[in-house]
């Protein structure tokens, strides 16, 4: 890596005797070859320069205007935007061995183009095979629970691992996030089974805790209207309001017997 940052730009002496004759040939066909010599580098490019198969010193150039030699010199354009790479599904065993497919999506860049040149044959497809694999070895040493509960904290896991590996091919990962997993059909139904009775469970539970607190509160209001046995009237009164408003043409009432002696007397 060293090596390539600080290149050894000397050629030799043949180098430099071809170097010399190409500077003559492009002075004799001027200004014809001059079309020839112009590169033009977009701003999202860098062009990473061989001489005579050695890199040139200073690094990739652009993004701008530059000049190359014809014969001895020829370069390579490097892509500096962002790649967006779809993991294709993954089949994995987790560690309580239960089949499941993942996929996901990973978000890379080239961040030093001599590296991504010089260091691998082919960046990007080096960087998505190693994704590919990333994902299952992740993820096979992990619980079923663990991979459906902290994705996050997986995908972070993956872009710190994925960006390390990729640090020698000049490749910066910049994020992964996991998009889908998907169980078989069979636990499926079992988890939805298992979350079917847990909601029953809890209904059951909040029904019998509104009964409770139903019978606390009618157990109050008894121990009130006892105290006053003209509370009992109004309430009788009440209730026969609230029939009355249901708009019925006959209201049948059982009248307790308690309350007729008051209006006898009356």
């Amino acid at each position: 890596m060293g090596a390539l940052e600080n290149p050894n730009t000397d050629i030799g002496f043949c180098g430099r005797i071809l170097v010399g004759l190409s500077l003559i040939l492009l002075l004799i066909t001027l200004p014809i070859s001059i079309w020839m010599c112009i590169v033009v580098v977009k701003e999202y490019q860098r062009a990473i320069i061989f001489r005579l198969g050695r890199l040139l010193s200073g690094g990739a150039k652009g993004p701008g205007l530059f000049f190359v030699l014809p014969c001895t010199d020829n370069f390579i354009n490097v892509d500096m935007r962002t790649v967006t790479f779809n993991i294709p599904p993954q089949k994995v065993l987790t560690r309580d061995s239960v089949a499941v497919c993942v996929d996901g999506v990973v978000y890379y860049r080239v961040q030093n183009p001599t590296l991504a040149v010089a260091n691998v044959s082919n960046a990007d497809a080096a960087t998505q095979l190693l994704a590919q694999t990333t994902v299952r070895n992740v993820l096979s040493s992990m619980n079923l629970a663990e991979i459906l509960s902290d994705h996050e904290d997986i995908a972070h896991f993956m872009q710190v691992t994925l960006d390390n590996a990729t640090d020698d091919w000049g490749i910066e990962v910049e994020r992964v996030e996991i998009k889908d997993v998907k169980l078989p059909p069979q636990l499926l139904r079992a988890m939805a089974s298992e979350a079917e009775a847990t909601c029953e469970a809890r209904a059951k539970v909040i029904a019998a805790e509104g009964e409770m607190s139903a019978s606390r509160a009618l157990k109050e209001a008894s121990l009130v209207i006892a105290e006053s046995p003209s509370a009992l009237q109004l309430r009788y009164l009440q209730t026969l309001n609230t029939i009355a408003e249901e708009k019925n043409s006959t209201i049948i009432f059982a009248l307790p017997l308690e309350i007729l002696p008051e209006f006898v007397n009356t």
